[in-house]
């Protein structure tokens, strides 16, 4: 795609960058083909080209961003289905990020939405906070079709709080093999610490000193996403830290992470900071540290399998995972290696619409999503449901009574682990 930005603008880092990402384009519309928002409305300005046009015409011209930008810009999932497909290589993660965090610097959003958007920034990344209004969320039930829509849609996603609790650290069932860190997340310390001790149960059972710092905070992958560029770098400051502490107290094999939104981010490091003098070497030996935890079954082994009359499973590939990660196969074939029978599911590359903060955000289309994916799960016929991030587990489970689980809770339970919470009756 040709561009006309002069040598001034070219001399900043970020836009030189945008530049060469908006070059690489050559206007195909394959990506038109597996976007999920231009699949449903049928909109150019709706899929990656319309967006990287609006993008290159406000970048260009060096000027704030308008409704018109923000209105498609936001209603992108950053599912990355395009960035699978596009045959040139475009980087639009990069680029849809760059996107977001000029329009939060530029553009003065309605009282309504900049207030949401503030309180999602906040509160999500804050498990303590989470965890008292998770408590609360009793109280604005009864009420609930008197509030915006989108409060209406966080309070029917809003699940139990978890009971259990990782330790710090966790030693090995037998002889120390590894010694790996886990990366808890936030929202998933509040809602899905059955993931995290699912996660500690196999991986100590097959000699794995697992350490996982109570400290340890957001990695910064949810402000990323909603254009806060300056809390995410931060944040992301202080995560690097954190973990470059913790190898003063010994090597790490790993950090392990279960939540594969995070994963994304965390892996990216290396390029958030590549111009950074002080972070740069850090966030690189962060990012090599970084492993999903199906690589991480893959490298350690599955162990030996315990369980029979395993249910059928449907499995739901995360969009970070297979997009983001390029993690395809792999959870599919731990899964059916554990002893599962397991279903493929058609359009597999489209997003159920949980995308971080989209099912709040945008509800409308974020439900349109899920009863699409729900209807492809359904007609597998499987007795559950399997994905690796805790977004996804969430945005399914509101809309269906099958029950859906993370990929190591399964392979937890096939491996001699306890029997996933949600298939208890």
């Amino acid at each position: 795609m040709q561009t006309r930005f002069n040598k001034a603008q070219l001399g900043d880092p970020k836009t030189a960058n945008a530049e060469g990402i908006i070059r690489n384009c050559v206007h195909c519309g394959f990506c038109t083909a597996t976007c999920p928002t231009y699949i449903l409305l049928g909109n150019e300005l709706d899929s990656p080209r319309g967006r990287i046009y609006l993008i290159k015409e406000m970048l260009e011209n060096d000027r704030a961003a308008t409704e018109v930008e923000v209105e498609h810009i936001d209603k992108c999932l950053s599912c990355l289905s395009c960035v699978t497909t596009c045959p040139s290589g475009v980087d639009y993660m990069h680029l849809i990020d760059h996107a977001r965090n000029h329009i939060e610097k530029t553009y003065q959003r309605p009282l309504k939405d900049k207030m949401l958007r503030k309180c999602l920034a906040y509160v999500l990344v804050r498990p303590r906070i989470l965890k008292w209004l998770i408590s609360l969320s009793f109280i604005a039930k009864p009420v609930k079709m008197l509030l915006p829509k989108e409060l209406r849609a966080m309070l029917e996603l809003m699940p139990q709080k978890s009971i259990d609790q990782v330790a710090a650290l966790t030693a090995t069932n037998g002889a120390k093999k590894y010694r790996m860190g886990l990366h808890a997340g936030c929202v998933q310390r509040v809602i899905g610490e059955n993931i995290n001790t699912a996660t500690v149960d196999f991986l100590s059972r097959r000699g794995v000193e697992i350490v996982a710092p109570p400290s340890m905070g957001c990695c910064g992958s949810l402000t990323q996403h909603m254009g806060k560029e300056d809390i995410s770098i931060k944040t992301a400051k202080a995560y690097i830290d954190g973990w470059t502490d913790e190898l003063v107290n010994g090597k790490l094999d790993a950090i392990v992470i279960n939540t594969s939104g995070c994963g994304t981010t965390i892996k990216d490091y290396g390029y958030l900071f590549k111009d950074d003098p002080i972070y740069a070497e850090r966030a690189n030996a962060i990012s090599d540290l970084a492993k999903d935890i199906t690589e991480v079954v893959a490298d350690i082994g599955l162990g030996d399998v315990t369980s029979s009359d395993l249910p059928s499973v449907a499995y739901h590939p995360a969009c970070s995972l297979k997009h983001g990660q390029k993690i395809i196969d792999l959870p599919m074939q731990l899964l059916e290696q554990a002893g599962y029978k397991v279903h493929a599911i058609n359009e597999s590359h489209i997003c159920c619409g949980s995308a971080g903060t989209y099912n709040i955000t945008h509800p409308d289309i974020a439900k349109r999503l899920r009863s699409r994916k729900l209807s492809n799960i359904k007609a597998t016929n499987a007795q559950v449901i399997a994905t690796g991030n805790l977004g996804c587990i969430v945005q399914l489970s509101s809309g269906t009574k099958i029950p859906t689980l993370h990929t190591i809770e399964l392979i937890n339970w096939a491996t001699g682990g306890k029997k996933p919470v949600g298939l208890k009756a």
